[in-house]
């Protein structure tokens, strides 16, 4: 039975990163940048394919879809963030709390599914050129796009599926700079047994299917690379995957640290600090890693700022 205490918590408290008045203005004066880059730097990357023919290949699809997760993954989460910096107490309402729960996980989500779908691209351009243009054809590309958000959607519901049907009726206060399932849960009265697993499970399996497509696809990768006869064709097929394996290295590094180590393992702060760098600072990364070690969107840059010059 319901006690009169179970609807009590209509909103709750985020703590944020720190408590020191000091050092969150110090936060505030740093990730407001970093929030401006991460913005400014993917809708550049989506207007430079968008107006480059040259880039208008499926690799650069997916990258443009990538840079448009990461704008509304650093969203769900930066925003409350930055008014944490400049509140000593931040508070959120149930829904708000749902719905940034819900799209951090479907973008988060999203972008694993992405991150797979453009090692996959890299598999078969390298390892069947001769048949890339049937398995990479404009249905399949879209296809592979509708189920990466589709996957990010299913995974979503079940964490905020779990977390409106949890009751509140002591502590409000998050130990995080954001709603996450997990800390809510700490704060929930009665059984909260589904919550935990529920998620955990989609997550695992999201996390296990998606790395092992790319961890498979770069063994194929590496070995067609290995064969081949001449230097400046396997100088050309690693530089396409660089940018590619170096974004897949930053964000799983850090979402598995969180995720799979054991709880026991680490501290609340370290916690935060990964999904820091997970949410706010591989966002802004992102457009940089594919802008500076990317030779044909370099091309690209520059001819459009040729024309653009010209115009002017």
């Amino acid at each position: 039975m319901e006690t009169e205490n179970d609807t009590m918590v209509t909103e709750f408290i985020i703590l944020g990163l720190t408590d020191s008045a000091t050092l969150r203005a110090i936060l505030f004066v740093f990730f407001l940048p970093v929030y401006i880059v991460t913005v400014v730097g993917n809708i550049s990357i989506i207007l430079l394919i968008r107006s480059s023919p040259q880039l208008h290949t499926p690799m650069y699809l997916f990258l443009s879809h990538l840079a448009f997760v990461d704008i509304g993954y650093s969203t769900s989460v930066t925003p409350i963030m930055l008014i944490s910096f400049l509140r000593e107490e931040t508070t959120i309402l149930l829904a708000g709390c749902a719905a940034q729960l819900g799209s951090d996980v479907a973008f988060g989500t999203t972008e694993c599914f992405l991150l797979a779908t453009m090692a996959y691209d890299r598999y078969v351009a390298i390892c069947s050129p001769l048949l890339y243009s049937t398995q990479m054809s404009p249905s399949i590309c879209c296809f592979l796009l509708g189920a990466s958000y589709l996957g990010g959607c299913m995974n979503a519901s079940s964490f905020t599926g779990c977390f409106v049907n949890l009751n509140f009726c002591g502590p409000n206060k998050i130990n995080h700079f954001f709603c996450d399932l997990f800390p809510l849960v700490k704060l929930s009265c009665g059984h909260a047994y589904i919550a935990e697993i529920s998620p955990s499970i989609s997550s695992a399996s999201v996390l296990v299917s998606t790395l092992s497509t790319i961890i498979v696809s770069y063994i194929y990768i590496l070995h067609s690379i290995l064969r081949m006869r001449s230097a400046e064709g396997r100088n050309k097929a690693f530089s396409t995957c660089t940018s590619h394996l170096t974004a897949v290295t930053l964000f799983y590094g850090t979402v598995l640290f969180v995720y799979v180590m054991p709880k026991s393992s680490y501290s609340a702060d370290q916690v935060k600090v990964a999904s820091v760098v997970y949410t706010v600072v591989i966002p802004m990364l992102n457009p940089l890693i594919y802008s500076l070690r990317n030779k044909e969107v370099k091309e690209a840059m520059k001819k459009l700022m040729a024309r653009t010059h010209w115009f002017l």
